[in-house]
């Protein structure tokens, strides 16, 4: 098995990139073994703050986003990082090239009963004469990025990585700390008989979401034909991943339950990084509308509707719109 050094360096990934990323990697080591003792390293649970998004923060979400925050900007190779837990962008090396925005625990609500969750990244590239410190040096469409992947915290601690060369797999190897290659290219099937969404708010979806849900639950006497399974995981990492082994659909429309809020998940540290991955190895990801990573950001912290996973069931959902 491969590590990750060489096998990027094949791909004629930058030295510099490949040094950054290696630091977010640092990083998520550090998170995998918090989140591995569990109650034992007295991190489960709620803190009394809530973040920028008004979610309440769980004190792992506080702890990751601490570590990813301090060893990027330690590093130097960072003009600036954006982060969920952030209300603003924080101002790294005025001389670096690249920027990160990250969401440092996806799912952190899993912590408290075992389950899945992980790191989201994104790297993008800025001319050294940006402002470190102007927010808006993120807003960059999805396709601009240079690297993104997630860091999947489970039974086994996983990297899925793009530099747009395709999507790999690697496979954290504790005995020596290193990431190895453990499928080369990730391809997400074409077709699929899997779904995840959050049923809960069936209620409060679109027309054209309730009637493809509706068909694909009717089964195989509905008009789809087939019988689908529905897998719900409650973390994006996790149901992503899921999507990337062996394909499927991942979903999370717009709704009506909060006017003010339509959308669920944000664009530029979770459904750009995913659908960067998911192309990549083969599939689609949109809003509904558009292309996810043809969406031009207008805040740090904007959310969208995201429908992601094999090509022929995206196109298929995105039919019913």
């Amino acid at each position: 098995m491969r590590r990750l050094p060489p096998v990027l360096l094949e791909d004629g990934c930058p030295r510099d990139l490949i040094s950054l990323i290696r630091t977010i990697l640092a990083a998520c080591k550090e998170i995998s073994f918090r989140v591995s003792q569990g109650a034992l390293s007295g991190v489960l649970g709620s803190t009394l703050d809530e973040n920028i998004q008004g979610e309440t923060q769980k004190k792992l979400d506080v702890l990751s986003n601490q570590l990813l925050k301090d060893i990027l900007l330690e590093s130097g190779y960072v003009k600036a990082i954006a982060s969920e837990e952030e209300e603003g962008t924080v101002a790294g090396n005025p001389e670096a090239d690249y920027i990160v925005a990250f969401d440092p625990l996806d799912g952190s609500s899993n912590t408290d009963i075992n389950s899945l969750v992980g790191t989201i990244f994104s790297v993008m590239r800025v001319p050294k004469e940006a402002d470190a410190s102007n927010p808006d040096i993120f807003l960059q469409k999805g396709e601009q990025q240079v690297a993104a992947g997630y860091v999947l915290y489970g039974p086994s601690t996983m990297l899925a990585l793009t530099t747009g060369k395709g999507t790999r797999l690697f496979t954290l190897d504790r005995t020596h700390g290193s990431f190895l290659l453990t499928q080369d290219f990730a391809s997400v099937p074409a077709q699929t008989q899997e779904f995840a969404i959050n049923a809960s708010n069936q209620r409060h979806w679109q027309a054209p979401m309730q009637q493809y849900i509706a068909d694909l639950l009717a089964g195989k006497s509905g008009p789809r034909g087939k019988n689908f399974n529905m897998r719900w995981i409650a973390a994006m990492v996790g149901d992503v991943h899921r999507v990337l082994c062996r394909g499927g659909l991942f979903t999370y429309p717009a709704d009506t339950k909060n006017p003010d809020k339509p959308y669920k998940l944000r664009l530029l540290y979770e459904a750009n990084p995913m659908a960067m991955l998911i192309e990549q190895a083969g599939g689609l990801a949109s809003t509904g509308e558009q292309r996810i990573m043809e969406v031009e950001p207008q805040q740090i912290h904007q959310r969208v509707a995201v429908i992601l996973g094999s090509k022929e069931e995206v196109e298929t959902c995105l039919s019913y719109h």
